[in-house]
């Protein structure tokens, strides 16, 4: 998928179906800042799990639960949001997904419940800050917004969007949850030096944001930091691997496609279906996410929304964010999640997650655009 794009991106500029000065804005200015982040945040928290403090993390919410598993589900969930927020939706899926499920098998907890709140908030916990989704800095940039105003704009509907998240599903699995777990011992972290580094580098992340750092300008010092510690102390756990580079092509192939696509007639029609409505624009959104991933149906749906309609853009970040929750496709920390899932054993079908997300994922948009509207 990650080549079938990034040769696709390439054709639409070879080919003259993207015009070069247009190819290098999308591709550098607009792209850049983007990807400079994905890169230094995938490596900080890739270094943060391998210095054990995602389990430490979880290994703390396992001990304060006290043996009650309604009381970790709600932790979890904690655990899960402030992750997604400070360091966005994909560290979520990819590393705090398998710690999650490698607790509940030590507890001899159901791991499903589990499995889904992990991606649920990945997602719906992402509507916060400019860190928290690609989506998000992309409509910063876009709408010339300071990270504490979009966080003004964005709170209460990324708090209507969490807190109906987790009471979904755990009504859903409310059986499961009432039952209750013996904790074992726990485990020391393995180097102390790499452990506190990487824990402050990543709860420094938010903050500097908040202060009006440029996100990149944020996660690329934390990361080198970080991994110079590591060449100090654990340098075998350094390599060219830690790059994510296959999303890096994704990404920019995406960009320039749907910027190829959208200058070709596709901004006309989502601008026709969603009109002026916020609510539409946020269903439209979320459709279009399930339909072909949530990054391209933001940059889509952002070209079909008139300049200085600053709430109807940002309705649309609901949908892409808290959206694509139906179809596995839906969203990259998705099928990320899916693959750790499947890693650590636990299956989950096509048909399960679309269940439970046609029942929740409505539920999610309309109180978290009901909320939009009470900032606007």
């Amino acid at each position: 998928m990650w080549a079938l794009l990034g040769i696709a991106g390439a054709l639409s500029v070879l080919t003259g179906w993207l015009p070069r000065e247009q190819a290098h804005e999308v591709a550098i200015t607009r792209a850049g800042p983007v990807l400079a982040f994905l890169v230094a945040i995938t490596v900080l928290a890739e270094l943060a799990d391998r210095a054990g403090v995602f389990e430490a993390a979880a290994g703390v919410c396992a001990r304060t639960a006290r043996g009650s598993t309604v009381r970790l589900f709600l932790l979890i969930a904690v655990l899960g949001t402030i992750t997604t927020i400070g360091m966005s939706l994909d560290t979520t899926a990819v590393l705090l997904t398998p710690v999650v499920l490698t607790l509940t098998d030590r507890l001899g907890l159901r791991p499903l419940p589990f499995a889904l709140l992990a991606v649920w908030l990945a997602n719906t916990a992402s509507l916060l800050l400019p860190v928290s989704n690609l989506t998000n800095l992309l409509a910063v940039r876009h709408l010339d917004l300071s990270a504490t105003a979009f966080a003004g704009r964005m709170a209460l509907p990324a708090l209507a969007a969490v807190l109906v998240s987790v009471a979904y599903l755990g009504f859903l699995f409310r059986r499961d949850l009432a039952t209750r777990y013996t904790l074992p011992a726990g485990r020391p972290a393995p180097d102390r030096w790499t452990f506190w580094v990487s824990a402050v580098a990543c709860i420094a992340l938010a903050p500097g944001v908040l202060l009006g750092a440029p996100p990149w300008a944020v996660a690329v010092p934390a990361a080198a930091v970080t991994g110079l510690v590591f060449a100090i102390r654990r340098r075998s756990e350094l390599s060219l691997g830690l790059l994510p580079w296959r999303i890096v092509v994704f990404t920019e192939g995406l960009f320039l496609l749907v910027t190829a696509i959208a200058r070709h007639g596709g901004t006309r029609v989502l601008a026709d279906v969603i009109g002026q409505s916020t609510l539409g624009t946020a269903a439209t959104a979320a459709a279009v996410s399930n339909a072909v991933n949530n990054l391209p149906a933001y940059l889509a749906v952002e070209t079909a929304v008139p300049d200085g309609r600053t709430t109807q853009l940002l309705g649309a970040l609901l949908g892409t964010n808290s959206g694509p929750l139906i179809l596995l496709w839906g969203s990259l920390a998705t099928l990320l999640w899916r693959e750790r899932c499947r890693a650590r054993g636990v299956q989950v079908s096509a048909w399960t997650f679309a269940k439970v997300g046609l029942g929740g994922v409505p539920l999610v948009i309309v109180a978290s655009w009901a909320a939009l509207l009470v900032t606007s």
